[in-house]
């Protein structure tokens, strides 16, 4: 009898926590199978990034919404899976410098700062809780990609959509102002777009052929991989979604870190160009340019996941090892010191963990483990590593201890993360 009670309270906790959060989504028809996720958020808050309704910072990871979903219904794959051939529904979550996003079952929910257009609202009202955008695209939102000041997105009909604001080209309208509600991306590519990504202030897309298109800030270091003869110009910048064409072969992932862009090809290397003078292609030199090179040091190893910050980048081998290099001067190298790291080097301290997903903020680093761990390194200074006490400066992976409430749920199984420049997001099972 007291069991029975015991069993029921718990069950009416749990109900009564999870049902004060804002639900991002919930089945039609329950059942015992159900599985309970949460999106938490911690780091700086004055901007409305974290989503919890308010400005204030968050030491602790915190939930801020949830999902009820049916078991093995859903898929949180990283971004280098371009595919879902079983039908499931995708679940993603991605920072901008001060604006976060959610990929729910094709609806984009968004929130944050708002000047400029990036939430893509129609006005620059900041928006402090998760709120549905419905003006992306016409057949659901597949991916979404958070820059400084802009947004992008992937329709299910393989369409992109951009706005906030155009500087440098950023929004690839042919045009150089802002745009405050997302607006279709009029591109040369002859297929769908699958898969996208952006920083500051450049984009580059995939198609499902694997050809390259990139578009944005360019300034001579050659970050877009274009070359001398790039077509139409203006000051620092590309409006015009042009391709790559010296990439020699298909890639399927991408991502674009402050001054350099890296891509996954499709038998699994890693090609980088642009800025080097902080060691971001890892080339073993400081040496740059437009030009797209494979990395000498990766030969023989499989890549299965890239990440880039402002100045450094993570990647994820197939047998789950975690591999950077870069800048290291705030420790976002994981290498146990604040030294640049000229080519990939496997980060010993997760040597002994499976890591199945990882991130890059604009100077701190992430990896989740196969049982669910999460583990972050690198700049804590507004307490975006989720881990109180640590320096400002956190040279190697730590893990991140969720705060055990008596909600009912169980523990927290991390699933993927996303961190910005200063705040940071995951998505747990309970």
């Amino acid at each position: 009898m007291a069991l029975r009670h015991l069993r029921r309270t718990l069950t009416t906790t749990a109900t009564t926590t999870t049902n004060k959060l804002p639900i991002l989504h919930t089945t039609t028809t329950s059942s015992s199978d159900d599985v309970t996720l949460q999106l938490l958020s911690w780091g700086r808050g004055s901007s409305g990034q974290l989503g919890t309704g308010n400005e204030h910072s968050q030491i602790y990871p915190s939930p801020i919404s949830t999902l009820f979903v049916p078991h093995n219904s859903y898929t949180t794959s990283p971004p280098s899976t371009c595919q879902n051939d079983g039908g499931l529904m995708e679940i993603s979550v991605v920072c901008g410098l001060f604006h976060s996003g959610a990929v729910v079952d094709g609806r984009l929910w968004i929130w944050g700062k708002g000047d400029g257009g990036r939430l893509g609202f129609g006005d620059e009202e900041t928006v402090f809780r998760p709120r549905v955008n419905e003006n992306v695209g016409k057949g659901g939102v597949r991916r979404v990609a958070l820059g400084g000041l802009h947004s992008v997105a992937v329709d299910s009909l393989g369409d992109v959509y951009s706005w906030g604001y155009g500087g440098f080209g950023a929004l690839g309208h042919k045009v150089y102002t802002r745009e405050l509600s997302p607006k279709r991306v009029e591109g040369s590519w002859e297929c769908r777009i699958i898969e996208i990504a952006t920083s500051g202030t450049h984009t580059a897309a995939i198609t499902e052929a694997g050809q390259l298109y990139t578009w944005g800030r360019d300034e001579g270091e050659g970050r877009l991989g274009l070359g001398p003869s790039r077509g139409l110009n203006e000051v620092g910048g590309l409006s015009i979604p042009t391709k790559v064409k010296a990439l020699e072969v298909p890639v399927v992932s991408v991502a674009c870190g402050g001054f350099f862009t890296t891509v996954i090809t499709n038998d699994g290397k890693l090609w980088s160009w642009g800025a080097n003078s902080n060691n971001e292609l890892g080339r073993g030199n400081r040496v740059g340019g437009w030009k797209p090179q494979p990395i000498p040091s990766l030969e023989g190893v499989r890549i299965v996941q890239i990440a880039s910050g402002g100045y450094h980048s993570l990647a994820l081998t197939d047998d789950g090892r975690v591999l950077s290099w870069g800048y290291g001067g705030h420790g976002q190298l994981g290498h146990f010191s604040t030294q640049n790291q000229a080519v990939p080097t496997v980060i010993e301290s997760l040597a002994s963990e499976k890591v199945v997903y990882i991130a890059c903020g604009g100077s701190s680093s992430a990896a989740v483990t196969d049982t669910g761990k999460l583990y972050m390194w690198g700049n804590a200074k507004d307490g975006q590593l989720g881990v109180p006490g640590v320096p400002e400066i956190q040279p190697f992976p730590i893990e991140v201890k969720f705060l055990r409430d008596d909600d009912g749920l169980g523990s927290h199984n991390v699933l993927s993360v996303a961190i910005g420049a200063s705040h940071a997001l995951c998505l747990v099972s309970r």
